[in-house]
């Protein structure tokens, strides 16, 4: 992102929303964001509910059964949804192995993690989200340039301005956060545009993630494996790193 001299003012409550956006808006403007995005961000709303999650996370502290008995019934019972899903459509998750390399179970393990397979692809409108916590101090630089991302997707078509996602700007059926989509969103469908909010686009993308992240098609991703640690650039925590493992070798097995 361009170095700016507009400053836009962070804050921690929503008194100075309106005078960030203005400010913001100069920045992201600058960066490259055409009229829509601009128009999307003047239109933008404080989210109370992003700063809410925000200031009550927990971290993913559960032991490895807990995690799986709460996020995922068991892993036999979420593998088999996984196969059912995968029937639908086995050709499309072969052929994003064959230009990927990442195998249909960690794709799949994932896609049923974050949003169950599409069924919760989250309530709170993106640009909402993503401006509120990119104006908030607490985390204002990391978020500033999704914020500015999102922008962008939505002048390009692949965001609509109130589309809905996870409470901290999290897009589509694997919850992407708008930088990651803009950088290795891939238009799958082949109809113009990427779109998270479209499975084949959404998987496809989550795919070329893992790859230019590091991993090696072919090779096993259990823990301590080289793809076992691409699974850390995709969530931190290393609980849900050993569900995606264990989850995918069933999936796939």
């Amino acid at each position: 992102m361009a170095t700016s001299a507009f400053a836009a003012q962070c804050g921690n409550d929503a008194s100075g929303f309106a005078g960030w956006k203005q400010a913001f808006a100069a920045e992201a403007a600058a960066n490259g964001v055409g009229q829509r995005g601009l128009q999307a961000l003047a239109n933008a709303s404080y989210s109370t509910s992003t700063i809410s999650a925000d200031r009550n996370q927990r971290g993913v502290r559960y032991a490895l059964d807990d995690f799986i008995r709460i996020r995922l019934g068991s892993l036999d019972s979420f593998a088999g949804q996984a196969r059912r899903v995968k029937a639908q459509n086995a050709s499309f998750y072969a052929s994003l192995e064959q230009i990927y390399g990442v195998p249909s179970g960690i794709l799949l393990a994932i896609h049923g993690m974050e949003t169950g397979f599409g069924r919760n692809l989250g309530n709170t409108p993106v640009v909402d989200s993503i401006t509120t916590i990119a104006y908030d101090c607490r985390r204002s630089a990391f978020f500033t340039p999704h914020a500015i991302a999102a922008l962008k997707l939505v002048d390009q078509g692949g965001l609509a301005p109130g589309q809905r996602g996870a409470a901290h700007g999290e897009m589509g059926h694997t919850q992407f956060l708008p930088g990651n989509a803009l950088t290795y969103g891939v238009d799958a469908d082949r109809n113009g545009q990427v779109d998270l909010y479209s499975v084949s686009d959404a998987l496809a993308s989550t795919a070329n993630f893992l790859r230019q992240k590091g991993w090696q098609p072919g090779q096993p991703y259990q823990e301590g494996t080289q793809n076992f640690r691409v699974l850390n650039e995709w969530n931190a925590a290393t609980v849900y790193q050993k569900a995606i493992a264990l989850s995918a070798v069933r999936i796939d097995g």
